[in-house]
């Protein structure tokens, strides 16, 4: 019971400290343009949104990984790492002091460069691995704009004409790093697995591109604050994902919003595979398989490899904030936004709207990170033609099909319901293919373990001692 207690606590605790972040955004955000100048909380924004929210995400990340794979495996967790607080004792503070520890190390530790290595170059490795990832996330629009107090603010750091396509080629330029590290090294074990991660990360970048076409043709733009949209009223239809395919009448609006991963469920699974795939985490780890190969970055150390490590982190919480826009109405409740916009107090008051929508962001963003979490301590690491497989075979034709299919049903049926009806047929069909198979393995296991055989394993009909062929001595 206490251990609930403590989750629910932390649970608490994290939610309010997320609103807090996102309140003191907008109320900087508005400071910055009194006092400043016009569209200067587009700045304030690369603190908050970028140096903030997503380096301490992924900090705290290298925690809580350790903390949720102990927790699925049954083990203790990080609690060496310890802090004598006058008062508290000697207390592991829920492995918090690790990360001060991992900080540390880090910082101090040998900077080590191989004497046949290109300097130049092995030490840009690891810049072009990290500056591409902490940029992606200057187009993803993370809260509502609002009026705070007569200023107009955004949350969000820019707003191109090309966003997505902004976000596709800069994640490419993550490609460098990883072939640089592993040439520059002028190791062998190295070279192999730059190789292995390059070809993998080109190869799913084609899929990932795709998977996104079909959410470009419903809503005819590739911008994300297009994609994201806004709420409307009782005059005017929401935009976006913000709008509803149908609803209810009355003051409460409640229906099925326009989410991408209701009509566009077959790119949502296409793109989050392929994302993952980029990421290079397991189970498509295969650029840094112990068993088989060593790592593109085995000869960094020192804070080389702290920003390769970070990055990997960084590009979870930028895979989940990308995600959340695309598919799940980025700051947008599912129900009931038309009506909280409407309240006399969240019109008066456009900071506090801005708070608890970007709260909501940022809810989602959390739990898309946890099912990542899940993912990689769920399953084993997939076989190097597997992923190659998956990309090329997989992926790519049913990126293909998506596009088609969204096509005909966009111009047949501009209003996205066609589209929609086909995405929930897809969704159904999924839960239940992956329900059928799961019975049929619970089937055969317990056929295989039931009364049908006897404590040998065997039919219970059949005679061990019989001299069949398959038992002929």
């Amino acid at each position: 019971m206490s251990r609930i207690l403590t989750m629910l606590f932390a649970m608490a605790f994290c939610i309010f400290a997320l609103a807090g972040g996102v309140a003191t955004a907008y109320l900087v955000g508005y400071l910055a343009e009194e006092y400043l100048f016009e569209g200067a909380s587009r700045l304030t924004n690369i603190l908050f949104l970028m140096l903030t929210f997503v380096m301490i995400i992924a900090t705290l990340l290298t925690l809580a990984e350790r903390k949720w794979s102990a927790f699925m495996q049954d083990r203790v967790g990080p609690n060496r790492a310890r802090l004598a607080i006058p008062g508290l004792g000697n207390r592991s503070l829920g492995g918090i002091p690790h990360i001060i520890t991992d900080v540390l190390k880090m910082l101090t530790k040998e900077d080590f460069v191989p004497g046949t290595a290109n300097k130049f170059l092995f030490n840009l490795g690891p810049i072009l691995a990290f500056a591409p990832v902490f940029a992606l996330f200057a187009v993803v629009p993370a809260g509502p704009s609002v009026m705070v107090f007569g200023r107009h603010i955004d949350m969000v750091v820019a707003t191109p004409d090309f966003g997505m396509l902004y976000v596709l080629a800069i994640a490419s330029l993550a490609v460098y790093g990883t072939s640089l590290a592993g040439w520059s090294s002028n190791n062998k074990f190295a070279l192999l697995g730059g190789v292995r991660a390059s070809a993998q990360m080109i190869s799913y970048e084609v899929a990932l591109g795709l998977s996104l076409v079909g959410l470009f043709l419903a809503f005819s733009s590739v911008q994300l604050p297009a994609l994201v949209g806004d709420v409307g009223n009782a005059l005017v239809s929401g935009t976006g994902q913000a709008r509803y395919l149908w609803r209810s009448d009355g003051a409460f609006d409640l229906g099925l919003p326009a989410w991408g991963i209701f009509i566009q469920p077959l790119g949502f699974i296409a793109f989050f595979v392929a994302s993952f795939a980029e990421t290079k985490r397991a189970p498509f780890d295969a650029p840094e398989g112990e068993s088989e190969i060593i790592g593109y970055f085995v000869e960094y150390s020192g804070m080389k490899f702290g920003m390769f490590m970070i990055s990997e982190f960084m590009e979870v919480v930028v895979l989940a904030g990308v995600t959340a826009a695309l598919f799940f109405g980025g700051h947008h409740l599912p129900f009931g936004g038309e009506w909280l916009a409407s309240q006399p107090l969240m019109q008066e008051h456009g900071w506090l709207y801005g708070t608890i929508l970007g709260t909501v962001y940022w809810i989602k963003v959390v739990l898309l990170i946890w099912v990542q979490l899940v993912i990689r301590w769920t399953f084993p690491r997939f076989r190097y033609d597997q992923i190659q497989n998956l990309g090329w075979k997989i992926l790519l034709p049913a990126g293909l099909a998506n596009v088609f299919v969204s096509g005909a049903l966009v111009l047949w049926d501009p209003s996205l319901r066609a589209l929609a009806v086909v995405g929930l047929l897809e969704i159904g069909f999924v839960v239940a293919l992956t329900m059928t198979k799961g019975a049929k393995a619970g089937a055969a296991h317990d056929t295989a373990h039931g009364h049908g055989h006897d404590a040998h394993g065997l039919p219970a009909h059949a005679d061990p001692h019989s001299h069949s062929p398959a038992g002929a001595h």
